[in-house]
């Protein structure tokens, strides 16, 4: 292809402008951009922005990395603060003096002190340590714990913690973020992994959206599905039939005015038995923390306008 057809190397390119294609390929090794549809150059010379070194182990990359470790807002210094280690060691890796210890330990003491200054930095670095907690007996993705902490700050930040438990606020937080990342949890769940009542969390959370304006989607089915297949331990075929069923329930108009849980309950049971791997209705409502009767009936009305043959 002749060099006159190559025009600069943009800042973000979208899609290929011979053939209008998004299938975009970024050859490092001859620094330039193709489309992988017709084979147009579309950037070349495009600058390396990465490290001038390079590193065939993780020993290699941690000697020669000259950064620290990212911004993070579940910490309530954002992990921009420096730790001093408790080796005892100077930088050439030979041990300190008996007087030198103990001015390394005044100096250690006093760098605790004044990384937790003020009443808002404690407020923080509890509250974040239990938002952590919480993550953690869950197993919450990361980006549901940056999110919860974000939420929390803002909710130091307009003055809205005042009057209320810390414990409530923070389990609100996480259970907003999961609502707002689309990862299904219920608030008994968000309860028991915070040790509170329900009831608090129910109401921390209605306070937040209230206060801080935020727009919460509305749970779906099928944010469900996955979770019953994996907490049922059911193969992916399994969970494949079941979000079919919800998107044809969906185009009947069978889950409006229905209990998200309940219609995906249902669904996970009919493509359990199609499959061949029968799970009682008591085990996915178990599960699912819904009645026995809730599934029963969801079910019926599934396999009656969706036309399945089911032999029980």
């Amino acid at each position: 292809m002749s060099a006159e057809r190559v025009p600069a190397a943009p800042a973000r390119v979208q899609q290929c402008p011979e053939c209008a294609s998004d299938r975009l390929m970024r050859d490092y090794e001859c620094a330039e951009i193709v489309c992988m549809n017709c084979g147009f150059v579309i950037a070349a010379k495009l600058t390396d922005r990465g490290p001038e070194w390079r590193a065939f182990n993780a020993e290699q990359r941690a000697k020669r990395a000259r950064v620290g470790a990212p911004l993070t807002y579940t910490i309530h210094d954002k992990g921009l603060s420096t730790m001093i280690d408790w080796h005892d060691r100077d930088i050439y890796g030979k041990r300190l003096s008996p007087g030198q210890k103990a001015q390394i330990y005044r100096l250690r003491k006093w760098q605790r002190r004044i990384r937790v200054s003020d009443a808002t930095e404690r407020n923080l670095a509890f509250a974040l340590s239990e938002i952590s907690k919480i993550a953690n007996a869950l197993n919450l993705p990361r980006n549901i714990l940056e999110t919860a902490s974000v939420i929390y700050r803002r909710a130091v930040k307009e003055r809205l913690i005042r009057g209320r438990s810390i414990q409530g606020v923070t389990a609100a937080a996480v259970y907003v973020s999961c609502r707002q990342c689309g990862l299904a949890r219920t608030l008994e769940e968000i309860a028991q992994a915070s040790n509170i009542n329900k009831k608090e969390v129910g109401r921390s959370y209605r306070f937040l959206i209230k206060e801080l304006d935020y727009f919460i989607p509305p749970l779906k089915p099928s944010q469900y599905i996955a979770k019953f297949s994996n907490q049922l331990t059911m193969q992916g075929k399994v969970e494949e039939i079941a979000h079919k069923i919800l998107k044809s329930a969906r185009e009947l108009k069978l889950t409006s005015g229905r209990g998200p849980t309940g219609i995906a309950a249902a669904a996970s049971y009919i493509a359990s038995v199609l499959t061949g791997e029968r799970k009682t209705q008591r085990e996915i409502a178990e599960i699912a923390q819904v009645t026995e009767v809730t599934i029963r009936n969801r079910y019926k009305e599934l396999v009656e306008y969706l036309m399945f043959e089911i032999t029980i």
